[in-house]
């Protein structure tokens, strides 16, 4: 898959959708054939760092034991989970809480009880915190490093022989969705057993608009 090939696939992308009153994301799917997802070595799950994003910082939560440390993280993350609240946490709450964010961290010594009371319910869904220490720059770190990392993945309750996720938004020029394009589509392929020969089909699309078929994939499938 080419670049040139990405960028007339965003361009048709564009004059098929129509103008709503919000702005968009631009959305890419790639779909897999002759994998067997059964087998953990063949599962995708990985992090990629795209070129350009947007504007936006990262959500995170920090499951804490330190008081002092729990204060200084206020107004820097979206949420904090004290120790000793986390026993009480039940399967909903602890799946709500990670879905609300984009990265869970915990100090340390914490990680110890986030697996016992809540691994069986993070580790599945590839939630489970990085440990960190009790410092508010490392935090931020975190932060900064995750508002520019996309999580790709087709674990959807279980694993499917498909990933969809977001590339960028409308308001985007279309070379940096191209580069985002092509940032993931190497990365997924470099993970695959046989590479460009497990790639079905690739689709780029707007939100509310029609899924546009990207060229290079579609000679490759002898259409």
């Amino acid at each position: 898959m080419d670049k040139k090939e990405v960028l007339e696939a965003l361009q048709q992308a564009r004059d098929k959708g129509k103008t709503r009153k919000f702005k968009q994301s631009v959305d890419l799917t790639i779909n897999f054939k002759g994998i067997d997802f059964k087998k953990d070595t063949n599962r995708i799950d990985l992090e990629v760092v795209l070129p350009h994003q947007e504007a936006k910082k990262a959500r995170a939560l920090v499951f804490v034991r330190d008081k002092e440390f729990a204060s200084s993280l206020k107004g820097i993350v979206e949420k904090i989970v004290m120790e000793n609240e986390i026993q009480a946490l039940d399967k909903k709450q602890a799946q709500e809480l990670a879905d609300s964010v984009d990265v869970l961290l915990a100090e340390g010594p914490v990680m110890i009880t986030v697996g016992k009371f809540l691994g069986q319910i993070l580790a599945p869904r590839g939630k489970m915190p990085k440990p960190i220490q009790p410092d508010v720059k490392a935090v931020q770190q975190f932060i900064s490093k995750s508002s520019s990392t996309t999580r790709i993945t087709n674990k959807k309750g279980k694993f499917m022989p498909v990933i969809h996720l977001s590339v960028g938004n409308e308001k985007m020029p279309d070379e940096q969705l191209a580069e985002n394009i092509l940032a993931v589509y190497e990365a997924v392929e470099a993970k695959l057993p046989g590479k460009k020969q497990n790639v079905k089909s690739v689709y780029v699309k707007l939100t509310m608009g029609p899924p546009i078929k990207i060229g290079a994939v579609q000679k490759g499938e002898g259409q």
